[in-house]
C-alpha cells in the first residue's frame, strides 16, 4: 500500500510539473514582442536596366 501511495504522489507531482512547465513556456512565448515584417532584401524600383 505504501508503494502505491508513493507512486500516486510521484505521478501527481510529475503531472503538476509538466502542466507548470507548459504554462511557463506559453507565457514566455506570448511575452515576446512581435517582429516587424520587413523584407531582408529590397530591390531598387528606379530606371530599368538595359
Amino acid at each position: 500500500m505504501r508503494r502505491l501511495l508513493a507512486a500516486a504522489v510521484t505521478a501527481a507531482l510529475a503531472a503538476a510539473l509538466a502542466v507548470g512547465t507548459a504554462l511557463g513556456i506559453v507565457a514566455a512565448l506570448q511575452s515576446t514582442p512581435e517582429q516587424p515584417n520587413t523584407p531582408l532584401i529590397s530591390y531598387d524600383t528606379g530606371r530599368p536596366a538595359r
